[in-house]
Formats: structure tokens, C-alpha cells, sequence
């Protein structure tokens, strides 16, 4: 039996916080391989405004709240009806705003993190996997952290909402297996982005000398193990945690 091709030039990609950071990366390795990718999060910056020059037809953002489910649901539906269907969903997008005690936490704070971090990609995933079942066909990626495999000081609620992530791509990955389309997860290490701007210089040393490999992960490499989770090559794996993170957690 012969594999998958790998994707078609011309197939849809939603990605979640495609603005900055990994999403940006893999929105713009996606469109140049002939993907249509359609984005969102709360406000442009100069790489949307980049590619929605070089790609006028392929490329799709929109301001959005992630935490806004009924118009999660509605820019999928729009995303469809522009592209004619949707062929895979990465959940990128995230938010921890500040690591804090969970002993202080507010109320209003574990809300928006459960909010953002676990519902909202669910209600993507729903969205996304009812257009793709009307194909027989799709890949959601979910991208988690290696705070729902490690225990960290300060950031509970945010390890709870991922490893509850994890678990969803688990079960949905059973559920959704039938209507060919593969659910997993990719759990990065430490590497540059929004969340670790914050990281103070003796942290980062702190990091890579308790990584085996002895570095941060460059986000680079974190987009190639999505593009791989997404070829034909990983046409067999589905329901899995793809840990990607130096050794840090072995």
C-alpha cells in the first residue's frame, strides 16, 4: 500500500496566532510551498502586512479575540466558504500573561488562561474538524508545552490547560481517526518567542545547562517538526505528544 502524497499545492492551513513567533514561521513556510493559510489574532504588525502583499490571494488574517468562541466559529466558516474547505488546523496560539503563585492567582486570571489555553482551542478544533469531515480528511496539530509534562514553579493553570490539551489530542485523534483525519500534539522546549522574552539572562543559562543539548531550541526547528508531523512521511502517526525539547525532560 502505497503512502499519502505529500499535500497538494492549493490546500488550506488555519493557524492560530499566525502574527508572530512560530505561527508567523509556518505561515510563511506553508505559502511558499502553495498552501492558502488563513490567520488570526488580535491586531497586525508589519509580517501580516508583508505577506498580505506578497500573497493577496492565499493569505487570509483577521483581528480576532481567541477567547471569543462564537467568532471562532464564524471565521471558520468564512475561511471555508473563501477557500473551499480546510485542510489542516495548527493551535498555536496561547497566552500567560505573567507566572504567578497559584496560591494568589485571581479567579478572573485561571478563567482567561482555561479560556484561552483549552477552550478556545477545542472550539477551533470542533469548527475546523466538522469542514474537514465533510472530505474524509485533515490534521489538526495542537501546540502544547513542556510544562504540561514538567512540573515549574508559577505556572499551574497554564500546565493544567496544556496537559489538558494533550489529553483532547489523545482522545480526538480515536475519535476523529475513522474520518481520516490525524490529531497530535508538539510540545516545545525553551526556544525564543513572546513567552520567553521575560526569561532573565540567568535563567536562560539556568535552562541550557539542565539540557542535555546544552542550548535553547531555535524556533526553526520547532516549525520543522510540525512541518514533518504534517507531511506523508508522518502519515501513520496520529494521537501522539511529539516532545521536542533538547532532553530537557528526560
Amino acid at each position: 500500500m502505497s503512502r499519502p502524497a505529500e499535500p497538494l499545492p492549493g490546500q488550506v492551513a488555519v493557524i492560530s496566532g499566525g502574527s508572530r513567533g512560530l505561527g508567523r514561521v509556518l505561515a510563511e513556510r506553508l505559502l511558499g510551498e502553495g498552501w492558502k493559510v488563513a490567520t488570526f489574532s488580535r491586531s497586525s504588525n508589519e509580517q501580516v502586512e508583508q505577506l498580505q502583499t506578497k500573497y493577496p490571494d492565499d493569505f487570509l488574517w483577521e483581528s480576532l479575540d481567541l477567547g471569543d468562541r462564537v467568532a471562532l466559529r464564524k471565521y471558520v466558516a468564512a475561511v471555508a466558504r473563501r477557500f473551499g474547505g480546510i485542510d489542516l488546523l495548527v493551535n498555536n496560539a496561547a497566552v500567560l500573561n505573567r507566572q504567578e503563585l497559584f496560591l494568589t492567582t485571581s479567579a478572573r486570571q485561571m478563567d482567561a488562561l482555561i479560556n484561552n489555553n483549552l477552550s478556545a482551542p477545542i472550539a477551533l478544533a470542533q469548527a475546523c474538524a466538522r469542514v474537514m469531515s465533510t472530505n474524509n480528511s485533515g490534521q489538526i496539530v495542537n501546540v502544547s508545552s513542556i510544562n504540561a509534562i514538567r512540573g515549574f514553579r508559577g505556572v499551574a493553570v497554564y500546565s493544567a490547560t496544556k496537559a489538558g490539551l494533550d489529553g483532547f489530542s489523545r482522545s480526538l485523534a480515536r475519535e476523529l481517526g475513522p474520518l481520516n483525519i490525524r490529531v497530535n500534539s508538539v510540545i516545545p522546549g525553551f526556544f525564543d518567542s513572546d513567552m520567553t522574552t521575560e526569561v532573565t539572562d540567568q535563567n536562560r543559562d539556568r535552562i541550557q545547562k539542565r539540557t542535555p543539548l546544552g542550548r535553547l531550541a531555535d524556533i526553526e526547528e520547532i516549525a520543522d517538526t510540525v512541518q514533518f508531523i504534517i507531511s506523508s512521511k508522518a502519515s501513520f502517526i496520529t494521537g501522539q505528544t511529539i516532545v521536542v525539547d533538547g532532553g530537557i525532560t528526560c
